[in-house]
């Protein structure tokens, strides 16, 4: 159904950063939202979701144009169910990028705030080459091994990857976590390196770590460890080096080979992911999971895993074969995201799956009875066990609420990282099975945190990240 109705109130606010205004629509059910989310000119940060609010009604965050807004309110006026509001715009106080290198060349290793006394900080955002040289810092000082990517993004960068823990046999290895895949989440990277950082001081002092009210042993901490731990801090080189130099909310990669100015430039590297990519094809007609338009924050590439930055995402899951659990970890909505994200769950059905050609072009229209994607009960327990303890250690930390709940959210993606790590032990033939999660830190569509709020997602993510690891050794590893 179309909801032609739709009366705007637009509160006062500041307009900054490329004309993009941070706004939520309020609506009494989330099924007024579904023909706005269906618009991939829209930008609803990393994905579209709906959070209830105190009045029963719910809420949708975006980032918009004035045009756009002008073109929302045009369409939809007729009937007061639906209104739009402005917010203060909190990434006017951003926390700094650091200038320089802080690590010297990898002959300082990162502390995070774990290990240090309360109410310590950090004073600024890693740069592009700080991530790098905390790595080496971590390999410099406590024997991390870090490893070069098989192939080089399109402005010609090497990637790179480490692993800890579990010694030399990469069949040991059996934890996955990623960030910096969406350029403008600012900390994803730093939150990784630093809780690295932090697992390994605690395990050489006999320590444990503390991050706000939330506590953890060494003999946590050196379970975690023991799980065998490998790490990609920054999927998007590209993409974080532009946004750092421009202050643009960069969200894509920089290729520039289907489009080669303005945001015609690059790819969704979460959209770019073998799972159901080609979503004309698999998905119900009237559903946008990511977009065909070079334009698009969501524009899925040209073919499945066709940018470099997917490659090596992938190749990591080759080198390691017995990983078990995954996390991407992205900003901003304050969500754990589980498995699938292309429709709803549904336990009893296994024929109507991701692979049942039977079902192309019924994909993805949430709530309804058609299509419902297939999961194992047992998984579906296991993902939503792990999911709820992750978050209660993140609340832990210092109140803040979080979710945790089935990625599919408000609309269907494709392509993304998480429903590919889950998707591949169904999809080729030998390979382990891995549980994928995103963890969406922060508040919604802040994408550049204030610096107390860099500091805060720092301890909220790292007590989730400790949760999240120990929850999944528990359900087990193998």
């Amino acid at each position: 159904m179309k909801y032609l109705s739709l009366a705007f109130l637009i509160l006062e606010g500041t307009v900054v950063l490329a004309d993009l205004l941070p706004v939520h629509i309020k609506a009494p059910t989330t099924a007024h939202f579904r023909d706005i989310v269906r618009n991939d000119t829209y930008d609803f940060g990393c994905r579209a979701i709906a959070h209830p609010t105190e009045d029963g009604h719910f809420q949708l965050h975006a980032l918009l144009t004035e045009d756009q807004i002008a073109h929302l309110s045009k369409e939809y006026e007729s009937v007061p169910e639906i209104s739009i509001h402005r917010e203060l715009v909190k990434r006017a106080a951003t926390a700094p990028i650091g200038t320089g290198d802080r690590f010297k060349s990898g002959t300082i290793a990162p502390i995070g705030l774990g290990t240090k006394a309360s109410g310590s900080t950090i004073s600024s955002i890693m740069n592009v080459a700080e991530i790098s040289s905390a790595v080496q810092g971590l390999v410099t000082t406590y024997g991390v091994t870090s490893f070069n990517l098989p192939y080089k993004t399109f402005n010609g960068a090497t990637q790179f990857a480490a692993y800890v823990g579990a010694g030399s046999d990469k069949s040991k290895y059996h934890l996955y976590l990623s960030a910096g895949v969406h350029a403008r989440e600012r900390g994803g990277p730093d939150q990784l390196v630093y809780w690295i950082s932090d697992l390994l001081a605690a395990n050489k002092s006999g320590s444990g770590l503390t991050y706000g009210a939330k506590t953890y042993t060494n003999a946590q901490v050196k379970s975690v460890l023991s799980a065998g731990i490998v790490f990609f801090p920054l999927v998007n080189p590209d993409g974080v080096t532009y946004d750092q130099s421009s202050d643009s909310l960069w969200r894509k990669n920089r290729n520039t080979k289907s489009g080669s100015s303005g945001s015609s430039i690059g790819v969704d590297i979460n959209r770019n992911f073998d799972f159901l990519w080609n979503f004309k094809k698999y998905f119900d007609p009237s559903e946008a999971p990511a977009s065909t338009s070079p334009s698009s924050e969501t524009y899925y590439g040209t073919a499945a895993a066709s940018e470099s930055e997917t490659k090596n995402h992938v190749s990591i899951y080759d080198s390691f074969p017995k990983i078990r659990w995954f996390m991407d970890i992205h900003s901003a909505t304050g969500d754990i995201l589980y498995s699938w994200g292309d429709d709803d769950n549904q336990g009893t059905t296994t024929t109507m799956n991701f692979l049942n050609s039977a079902y192309d072009g019924k994909r993805g229209v949430v709530s309804d009875s058609v299509y419902k994607e297939y999961i194992p009960s047992t998984d579906a327990t296991n993902v939503k066990n792990v999911a709820s303890k992750t978050i209660a250690a993140m609340k832990a930390v210092g109140g803040r609420s979080y979710k945790a709940m089935q990625a599919v959210g408000l609309y269907a993606t494709s392509g993304a990282s998480d429903d590919y790590a889950f998707s591949r032990y169904w999809a080729k033939s030998g390979v382990n099975k891995v549980y994928g999660f995103t963890m969406e830190f922060g508040y919604s569509t802040n994408f550049y945190p204030t610096l107390t709020e860099f500091n805060q997602n720092i301890l909220d993510t790292n007590a989730g990240f400790m949760d999240w690891a120990l929850a999944a050794i528990s359900v087990g590893l193998e």
